[in-house]
């Protein structure tokens, strides 16, 4: 009986820590929602940010932006004749939309060869150590929001070719977006004493 029990009572506490936050717009809120036992994601956010320099709101923002704190976060499928559900425009999965490529160099840049991208605590070091490399090649500035994301959408090489510049709207607006989640995230955290 007490298998049993245990059994359950560790089901469900898996399954609460796999569940998506609700109150995204509140850093605070999504934090206190993840502050357990077996997960907690202000610590890994700030271990991140120690490891490579960001700051965690930029973290948490970059995520917010990316998947909306969706586990296993995938791009639409595309339609063919309008309404046949086709293929995805991109391999990007899980909570910092790393696609293929880009988490398999990481994986063997840092060491972390098992690392997941529907572990929060890996992505969020994904995260930091993406961004660092944005500020290592392309000059951004740690705290620059906006050209952090720019980096993170377009690629290195495509926003240093282009001089910082992109011609997509969907990565202009997503970048106003994550500068914004940024900036509000970072005074939430001050103000609920998390930063």
């Amino acid at each position: 009986m007490k298998r049993v029990f245990f059994a359950l009572a560790l089901t469900a506490t898996v399954a609460g820590c796999a569940k998506t936050p609700t109150q995204t717009g509140n850093a605070c809120a999504v934090l206190d929602q993840k502050d357990g036992f077996f997960t907690n994601w202000q610590r890994s956010a700030k271990k991140a940010e120690r490891a490579y320099g960001i700051p965690m709101p930029i973290i948490l923002a970059t995520m917010y932006t990316e998947s909306g704190f969706r586990q296993r976060a995938k791009p639409p499928r595309k339609k063919l004749l309008g309404f046949i559900p086709w293929k995805r425009p991109s391999t990007a999965y899980g909570y910092s939309q790393a696609v293929n490529g880009t988490w398999d160099q990481y994986r063997s840049k840092s060491g972390k060869n098992s690392a997941s991208r529907t572990s929060f605590s890996d992505a969020a070091q994904f995260i930091g150590w993406y961004h660092r490399e944005s500020v290592r090649k392309n000059g951004v500035a740690p705290n620059d929001a906006y050209n952090l994301y720019l980096n993170y959408h377009m690629g290195h090489g495509a926003y240093s070719r282009n001089g910082g510049r992109s011609n997509s709207a969907v990565a202009t607006q997503g970048a106003q977006r994550m500068q914004t989640m940024a900036t509000r995230y970072d005074t939430q955290l001050r103000n609920c004493g998390r930063r």
